[in-house]
């Protein structure tokens, strides 16, 4: 798996940016977002239990995302075609302010490492990748277990400061001194 101090891959995918089958579909590259910080969260599969939950987490504080100029991005094995059915099938899906990342060949989850091996499907990665493309921050959960938004836009909001960050720190909070 890429890991904090890796480059984050080089890709080109479709994206899927709302529910409308005349506007949705999108192509990105990593370069669409230049100068940008990244965050890139994958799950395993559309049309699932434990997925809507994330990713109507993440569109809750995309606001907060964005206001760090960090741009999000979620991602998936499915096709553009899964995912455009998935956001038209539950409005809350439907109204999610990122684009939503078509992995069907599986290329960005292997060069990063995290395609389950017996699923074939991508493991529950987030990554935190600065302007310069480098890695910043990698986690992975099993595929039962979802992730807490507001812990990624806290890692996010440390890494930003460029300084040392106790643990715990809440977004904003006091930073440490080197004696």
């Amino acid at each position: 798996m890429l890991t904090v101090g890796d480059r984050f891959p080089d890709f080109a995918l479709t994206a899927v940016g709302n529910a409308d089958p005349k506007t949705a579909f999108k192509d990105v590259t990593n370069a669409s977002y230049a100068g940008k910080w990244l965050v890139v969260f994958f799950w395993p599969k559309d049309f699932t239990f434990v997925c809507p939950t994330e990713i109507i987490g993440f569109g809750d504080i995309n606001g907060e995302f964005a206001d760090r100029d960090a741009q999000l991005l979620g991602a998936s094995t499915d096709s553009d075609f899964v995912h455009l059915a998935w956001r038209e099938s539950r409005e809350d899906l439907g109204k999610s302010p990122f684009p939503w990342l078509s992995d069907i060949k599986r290329e960005l989850a292997t060069s990063l490492g995290v395609l389950d091996k017996n699923a074939g499907v991508a493991l529950r990665a987030t990554f935190i990748v600065d302007p310069d493309g480098i890695i910043r921050w990698a986690s992975v959960n099993d595929l039962s277990v979802g992730r807490n938004p507001q812990e990624v836009l806290r890692v996010l909001d440390a890494l930003q400061t460029d300084e040392l960050c106790p643990c715990n720190r809440s977004v904003g909070g006091e930073t440490l001194q080197a004696a």
